[in-house]
């Protein structure tokens, strides 16, 4: 049986280009994102992986970076589910503002410990612990037991929901979490075992 779990970060956004905090707000992707979530499909296609099922935020960037994908693997119009506990961690106040200027206002230590610490929230959002105890749930609900079962799926969302599962599927720790990046349009390529650890991993950058 194979038990294959692709995630994927949206591609390129306008806010990324513009180096602004997003979190839940909606920008569209950039043309350079649209490339990267076409070559994230042309990889995987290569690869001759195909999917039964989808799985997505309700935020744009990430559902039309999933629809690109599916697009040029031959699959327009899988069955894909969307929810906000996949959406991007909530920079609350921080939502929209430049990070240099963020980093200006409240100063350099401040602005990394908000974005790179595990449980300390900026003001008005979340935290990554926060954001992880959205995700978490709904990932041992919703998308594992379907991946257990055999069903082939993909998970196009965020930098910080998708951490938040890599954090469990890679085992680490709270405190190296918060440092891993995750490139945007690149797919990380899963498949378990009966018991829902790890067997592979493959990380398919371009």
């Amino acid at each position: 049986m194979e038990r294959l779990l692709v995630l994927v970060r949206h591609g390129q956004s306008d806010w990324n280009l513009k180096n602004l905090f997003t979190g839940w707000k909606d920008p569209g992707l950039t043309e350079q994102g649209i490339r990267e979530a076409r070559d994230a499909g042309r990889r995987l296609k290569a690869l001759g992986l195909s999917f039964d099922v989808a799985f997505t935020s309700v935020l744009t960037r990430a559902q039309h970076t999933n629809d690109l994908i599916l697009e040029e693997l031959g699959q327009r119009g899988l069955t894909t589910l969307r929810d906000q506990a996949l959406n991007e961690r909530d920079y609350g106040d921080l939502s929209g503002l430049n990070k240099d200027d963020a980093r200006k206002r409240w100063g350099e230590e401040q602005v990394h410990i908000w974005r790179r610490s595990y449980d300390v929230q900026p003001p008005g959002g979340e935290s990554l612990r926060d954001t992880a105890a959205r995700v978490l749930p709904y990932y041992l609900r919703e998308i594992l037991p379907r991946v257990l079962n055999g069903e082939r799926v993909l998970v196009s969302a965020h930098g910080n929901s998708l951490r938040a599962l890599v954090m469990v599927l890679d085992r680490l720790t709270p405190e190296t979490i918060p440092t891993m990046e995750l490139a945007t349009g690149v797919p990380l390529v899963y498949r378990l075992k009966p018991d829902s650890t790890v067997e592979s991993k493959d990380i398919l950058a371009g």
